[in-house]
């Protein structure tokens, strides 16, 4: 996959657009302790590489992803996954409109981010009581 849509290149424009997004969702930007929120979108977007057939550079710099372990001090809901996912739709959406990646591609990629957001859900929902 790494290679058919464009390498580090569509990955970087893909997480970039997503932290535009997440830069003024007053839901997620609290999630991001860090005032500049370019660390994190390295670290997404070299995790991202990595898990798509890219280099290794993640791995190399932080070890294994461990993403339950390093989400966990946050609060992380279906109502935080959904909106996760709505930032993330729009960045994969820019992606396939600009046709560095395909519909076959963008739906695969999207079958995998609709799974780990699932999978970061550390919370019940504050009105389930």
């Amino acid at each position: 996959m790494y290679d058919r849509i464009g390498g580090e290149a569509t990955f970087r424009a893909l997480v970039h657009r997503f932290y535009v997004g997440v830069a003024t969702d007053p839901l997620l930007r609290p999630l991001y302790p860090e005032e500049d929120l370019g660390p994190a979108e390295d670290r997404l977007t070299l995790f991202l590489i990595q898990y798509w057939g890219g280099p290794t550079t993640y791995g190399e710099q932080r070890g294994h992803p461990r993403l339950r372990m390093r989400h966990a001090p946050f609060r992380i809901d279906t109502l935080a996954r959904d909106r996760w996912l709505v930032h993330m739709g729009e960045a994969l959406d820019s992606v396939v409109e600009s046709g560095a990646v395909s519909l076959a591609d963008g739906a695969e990629m999207w079958e995998y981010l609709e799974r780990a957001a699932q999978f970061m859900v550390n919370a019940g929902d504050p009105q389930a009581g």
